[in-house]
């Protein structure tokens, strides 16, 4: 049974947490849609990083924010992080999921980062010895 929340007071600038208790992010934005003949629109994704706050901060800030966070992504990755609702577990001072931090896509640009850029720098790779 879906239920009814007040998406910003309850959803938005949470922390999220994976199923572990491990941080993930915060909650920057959300994904709403509206179904056919429905008086209100639902949740369907966290949406999170600077793709996302950026839009939401709007004005010269929020557009440096979205320009730098395209520069440091993979050409063509102009989306934000998206949590499809159906992770979330609980609803509360954080937001809990039923994934952990590794199933989330929130650590693309630390991925990024360490294949493109750590990995290549003198001793940037772990390797048994």
């Amino acid at each position: 049974m879906a239920s009814v929340i007040d998406a910003h007071l309850h959803l938005l600038d949470r922390q999220i947490v994976d199923r572990d208790g491990r941080l993930i992010g915060k909650v920057d934005d959300l994904e709403l849609e509206l179904a056919p003949g429905a008086d209100y629109p639902v949740v369907t994704a966290l949406l999170c990083g600077p793709m996302a706050l950026g839009p939401r901060l709007g004005g010269r800030l929020g557009v440096w924010l979205v320009s730098a966070a395209r520069r440091l992504r993979p050409r063509g990755d102009t989306d934000p992080v998206r949590i499809g609702f159906g992770a979330v577990t609980e609803v509360g001072p954080s937001i809990k999921l039923s994934i952990t931090v590794e199933q989330a896509p929130t650590l693309r640009l630390e991925q990024w980062c360490l294949e493109k850029v750590i990995s290549r720098l003198p001793g940037g790779t772990r390797e048994a010895g």
